[in-house]
């Protein structure tokens, strides 16, 4: 899959993350992304996924379930049968026959316990448009019709908080510099989230 990782965008889910079945036949469910649902205020705008939006990316991209976004931690593979993706009247649903592996036992461990119980997605918006602030929402809505998908995953802390700082007080600098054109500086800043994000997680890594 060609990329540009300052193009991948993370959104963190709580919500239902189960482990079900019996030993070894255990599988973990969840809700990587929910539709019609606006987001919290990710740094001056928020976001809302249409129902659809992953259809295209389900039949031809070959997504991974990985645990916390780590590609050493490999749970599941669309092309391998091993994750299942479906869209619903929720959202993106997913379902993982995890590995016999010793990090793969620790997780399923940990979300029966809830020590772990929130889910995320990986994505590059491929479609989108932009709703103007109003009286009612104050701040720019961002609608995803369209994604591409690159790995969901259970994970342990739903956001990056350096990251959440610095995109607000970007947002406030972009937007007081704004003229007429009141969501392209917001577009600056989804850019240049993905970018923050990226660094935090390679500086994480190393």
């Amino acid at each position: 899959m060609d990329k540009k990782s300052s193009d991948i965008e993370r959104r963190y889910l709580r919500r239902e993350l189960r482990a079900t079945g019996e030993a070894g036949a255990r599988k973990i469910t969840g809700y990587a992304s929910v539709f019609n649902t606006l987001s919290e205020d990710l740094g001056g705008w928020r976001e809302m996924i249409l129902p659809g939006a992953f259809t295209k990316a389900i039949a031809e991209d070959d997504v991974r379930a990985l645990n916390n976004h780590n590609p050493e931690m490999v749970l599941g593979r669309l092309a391998a049968g091993t994750l299942a993706l479906a869209e619903d009247e929720t959202g993106l649903r997913y379902d993982i026959d995890p590995p016999d592996t010793q990090y793969a036992r620790d997780l399923l461990t940990s979300i029966e316990r809830g020590d772990v119980d929130q889910s995320s997605f990986s994505f590059r918006a491929v479609e989108e448009s932009w709703r103007n602030p109003t009286p009612e929402q104050p701040l720019p809505v961002r609608i995803i019709h369209e994604a591409r998908l690159y790995d969901v995953s259970p994970v342990t802390f739903p956001a990056y908080p350096q990251t959440s700082v610095a995109v607000r007080d970007m947002a406030k600098q972009l937007a007081g510099q704004a003229t007429g054109d009141l969501i392209g500086p917001y577009r600056q800043v989804v850019r240049r989230l993905s970018a923050m994000r990226r660094e935090l997680e390679l500086k994480s890594i190393e």
